[in-house]
């Protein structure tokens, strides 16, 4: 099953380091970042588990919470760990899903569905294409999907950049313009009329019919 953009998450239970979950209650009311590894123990895995570790305070305050998947089980999760505060010097805190059997990573369409056996004898080259990224939103909707390559590690500060501009649009009428960034002006929606703009903003500036910008709304 390919995944969309406003596809439903697929829900699963499964076991994880902090726990078993099920992963529609897990999330609740809040959002979501689902990332995938194709293996513990590898470097680029390792760096950017440990980044996202340091950025948890940021995903808290934007009602976020971040969970990992790596196919291999729990207690290599476990070992992993240790290995990711020795060497990246953050803890990580948030769950990260055991995936032996391959089944997450079939559900997410990250491998084949007919994929056989476990994790048991693969290798990274096997599961190269488990390097994605899924920010779901607290209806269980797909917001974002990314798929990185194994040598290229992950921009983490990206995918918070992109948060904040679906929370932000979430709530208001508006888009974000290419490299925007928190704090800067925002695009108006074609479908809002410019009287009834100048209602919900305020001052703005029409480049085009088509274009308007205005300062972010709070």
């Amino acid at each position: 099953m390919s995944l969309r953009i406003n596809d439903t998450a697929p829900n699963f239970k499964a076991q994880t380091t902090k726990g078993p979950i099920d992963f529609h209650e897990w999330i609740g009311d809040s959002y979501a970042i689902l990332f995938s590894h194709p293996k513990d123990f590898t470097p680029v895995c390792t760096t950017e588990l440990g980044y996202v570790a340091k950025l948890a305070p940021e995903f808290a305050k934007r009602n976020t919470k971040v969970i990992g998947l790596s196919v291999d089980g729990v207690g290599d999760h476990e070992k992993w760990a240790n290995d990711i505060q020795e060497t990246q010097g953050s803890k990580v805190d948030f769950p990260i899903i055991g995936d032996s059997d391959l089944a997450v990573a079939k559900l997410y369409d990250m491998l084949p569905a007919d994929e056989a056996g476990t994790a048991e004898g693969r290798t990274p080259a096997n599961n190269a294409t488990v390097r994605s990224v899924f920010l779901i939103g607290p209806d269980k909707k797909i917001k974002l999907t990314i798929t990185y390559p194994m040598a290229t590690g992950r921009n983490f500060d990206e995918i918070l950049r992109v948060l904040d501009s679906i929370q932000l649009t979430a709530k208001h009428k508006v888009a974000t313009p290419v490299n925007w960034k928190n704090g800067e002006d925002v695009i108006i929606v074609t479908a809002v009329n410019d009287e009834d703009a100048k209602k919900t903003f305020g001052e703005f500036k029409t480049h085009k019919p088509y274009l308007r910008t205005t300062k972010q709304p709070r």
